[in-house]
């Protein structure tokens, strides 16, 4: 989501987190609530053609896709996509309500299948939220966003990471859970301040050579920092830098083309939409050239009513990259709608254009 600027942080957790105990497991109880998910009433099953950006898209079963703030794994020629659930009323906790963020009581991560990008089918609540212990950092009244995906081929491990943090968003950690299966369940190890700089709004990049990179908003959200992973995909190694200094940059999504590394984001208004920006570099350490940005067509000013998650690159389709997005609902969080459009390459940079129906092969 749209991390809130200029929260004011506690004394004791400004502190570096490197000795901050993990979690070692989730309980019986969670492990038993697996494939439990409050979603809406189905709807007569359809197969999906095309995609529709904005429009109400429903799973194999014909219920509304629960899967916000996403990003994909592509996994033996099959895709995965986990994402947020939301679910329940959406309500404004006092703490937050200065920039009016609006929240629902967490209730896991999802995780959907496919084999073409159009027809998902449900595969189950992979990392569910703790209901009884409220001390603990996935406890439903907590915040659990933005989960993405790696396959560590050396360990034959899904690692997962994602933002973890506190009500008021003060605890500004990145999670870490593991699993011996794409569709889970994960296993949640813990969560941490990478290097002890603040991480809220991140996403995870593999490079070609197999080495992994977490983009995360920090400092506040307004200097955003890259971090090469352990080798097993697990930490943060102590080899960081500092990009997009005061740019107050969040929901980063990460590709690569013709050797060149490729940045989308947005600004930090709460819920609220925003002018999209994008960046390029030579190298993944930078520097970045920030390109301005690259949405065109109605709405372009505020991309078109969406934020960036992830950008997805079409398997055995070299060129062709798809921009998953959010278009928030701030007073309902459960009716929030996915925006996927394909990314234009230019010789400057890249362009979504919006188109209201498209197919891959257009």
């Amino acid at each position: 989501m749209f991390a809130a600027p200029g929260v004011t942080l506690r004394g004791d957790i400004m502190k570096t987190t490197k000795n901050r105990r993990w979690a070692v497991g989730i309980t019986g109880a969670v492990l038993a609530a697996w494939h439990i998910l409050c979603i809406p009433a189905h709807t007569a099953p359809v197969g999906h053609t095309q995609f529709k950006p904005g429009e109400i898209w429903t799973d194999t079963r014909g219920t509304p896709i629960n899967a916000h703030g996403g990003g994909i794994l592509y996994y033996d020629k099959v895709y995965y996509w986990y994402g947020e659930v939301k679910t329940g009323k959406t309500w404004l906790p006092e703490c937050n309500r200065s920039w009016n963020g609006t929240r629902v009581e967490t209730v896991g991560i999802s995780c959907y299948s496919s084999g073409d990008l159009y027809n998902w089918k449900y595969e189950g609540n992979v990392l569910p939220a703790v209901q009884d212990d409220p001390g603990h950092e996935l406890h439903k009244s907590k915040v659990l966003e933005r989960p993405k995906v790696l396959y560590n081929a050396a360990a034959r491990r899904f690692v997962m990471w994602m933002h973890v943090d506190s009500q008021d968003y003060s605890l500004a950690h990145a999670g870490v859970a593991t699993s011996s299966s794409p569709t889970g369940p994960f296993q949640y190890l813990g969560s941490f301040r990478p290097n002890g700089a603040m991480s809220r709004d991140m996403t995870v990049f593999m490079d070609e050579d197999g080495k992994a990179y977490l983009f995360h908003a920090s400092e506040n959200n307004a200097t955003m920092h890259i971090c090469l992973l352990t080798a097993d995909y697990l930490k943060p190694t102590e080899r960081f830098v500092r990009v997009f200094e005061g740019r107050s940059m969040e929901a980063p999504a990460v590709f690569k083309h013709q050797g060149r590394y490729y940045l989308m984001a947005s600004g930090c208004t709460g819920w609220a939409p925003n002018e999209a920006r994008s960046a390029v570099a030579e190298s993944i350490w930078g520097p970045w050239k920030e390109l301005g940005n690259p949405c065109r067509g109605p709405q372009a000013e505020s991309t078109f009513r969406g934020q960036s998650t992830y950008i997805l690159p079409v398997a055995d389709r070299s060129s062709t990259f798809i921009l998953m997005s959010d278009r928030w609902i701030q007073n309902d969080l459960p009716d929030s709608r996915y925006l996927w459009l394909p990314i234009t390459l230019t010789d400057k940079g890249f362009q979504v254009h919006w188109q209201t129906t498209w197919r891959l092969n257009n």
